[in-house]
């Protein structure tokens, strides 16, 4: 546990230096928060977002990537490192391939969210610049999933859930099918989170601590190694993402985390403690996808607005008291689902 530490705050006390030279280069770059005419995934207006958020045109977009790189690297340079100097490393899988399964997650949701950062700040898609629709983004979604789960099946021999007081279900081929439904439902659901100043960075950074607990706990060198430097760099970028934020993660950073944190779960073999863990951004997700489907299939809102925390702004609760309430619950949550898991 004294190497997990030190390499938290290893990664807290770098990303800690490079956050504001970060946040400089955006500036340079122009790669900023534009005022937009947001549209959900039927292509309708969602015009209470844009009138929440219009304040907030002119931040910088894009922290999930220097996330992603910071934790990328430090993991290249110190993981042999830490071998080479001779410490206790111990492994549930073979080394190698759950490493390819995290960093594939965690690379190309990132370079997925990205290329659609670079198209709606610097207006590419308004100029003809080749894009990309939601559906077809979803589609890609279902791919890298697919792949990703069947690295898992094939290369892991993970075929199995954990179910509290139930035990081990196996599902053979199944949970290929399963796993990527895991993966994109939470790559979405994180992305419909991360609406308000610290919401979604300060609820994953609670989630991991719980995941953190898990993996020190069977002795998953590899993953608890990955979790330090994640949750290290999460609590530097915390720091300037809340209210009122100086950075927001983007794209390339909600599409990224809420894969990663699925494939974690989903390693460690506790997806139903994963659903209560990270219940809220499923509870977000799903407030979304009915309020969506109502629209399409019934012509009418289930509720006047949504994802759920934009309902609490419409209601005239102010960010910061949403936002701290969401974490308080979210910890609870962590702390039923890590019960579960343990159970």
């Amino acid at each position: 546990m004294a190497l997990f530490l030190g390499l938290l705050i290893f990664s807290f006390i770098l990303n800690s230096i490079l956050v504001v030279p970060f946040i400089d280069l955006l500036y340079k770059l122009r790669f900023l928060r534009q005022k937009q005419a947001t549209r959900d995934f039927l292509g309708l207006r969602t015009k209470i977002f844009d009138h929440f958020n219009k304040h907030k045109a002119g931040t910088p977009v894009g922290g999930g990537l220097l996330i992603i790189l910071t934790v990328a690297l430090l993991y290249a340079i110190l993981y042999p490192l830490i071998k080479f100097l001779g410490a206790y490393v111990t492994a549930v899988y073979p080394v190698s391939d759950e490493l390819n399964i995290l960093f594939l997650s965690f690379l190309s949701f990132g370079m997925l969210g990205l290329y659609d950062d670079v198209l709606k700040f610097f207006g590419f898609s308004r100029q003809g610049f080749f894009g990309l629709r939601l559906r077809h983004k979803f589609v890609i979604q279902w791919a890298l999933a697919l792949v990703i789960a069947i690295l898992m099946y094939f290369n892991l021999g993970i075929d199995f859930i954990n179910v509290p007081f139930w035990g081990i279900i196996r599902l053979g081929g199944w949970f290929v099918p399963l796993a990527a439904f895991v993966i994109v439902t939470f790559a979405n659901a994180f992305n419909i989170t991360d609406g308000l100043d610290g919401l979604s960075s300060g609820l994953l950074m609670i989630c991991l601590f719980a995941f953190w607990i898990i993996s020190a706990s069977i002795l998953d060198t590899t993953l608890s190694i990955f979790i330090s430097l994640w949750i290290g760099a999460i609590v530097a970028f915390l720091y300037f993402n809340i209210y009122p934020a100086r950075i927001w993660l983007g794209d390339v950073g909600a599409l990224s985390f809420g894969a990663t944190l699925a494939v974690v779960g989903l390693l460690l073999g506790k997806t139903m403690a994963l659903f209560v863990i990270g219940g809220l951004f499923i509870f977000e997700g799903a407030t979304s996808l009915i309020q969506i489907l109502s629209k399409k299939y019934r012509g009418k809102r289930v509720f006047a607005v949504a994802p759920f925390h934009l309902w609490l702004q419409q209601k005239g609760w102010e960010e910061p008291k949403i936002v701290m309430r969401a974490w308080l619950a979210g910890l609870i949550l962590a702390l039923f689902g890590l019960w579960l898991a343990v159970i």
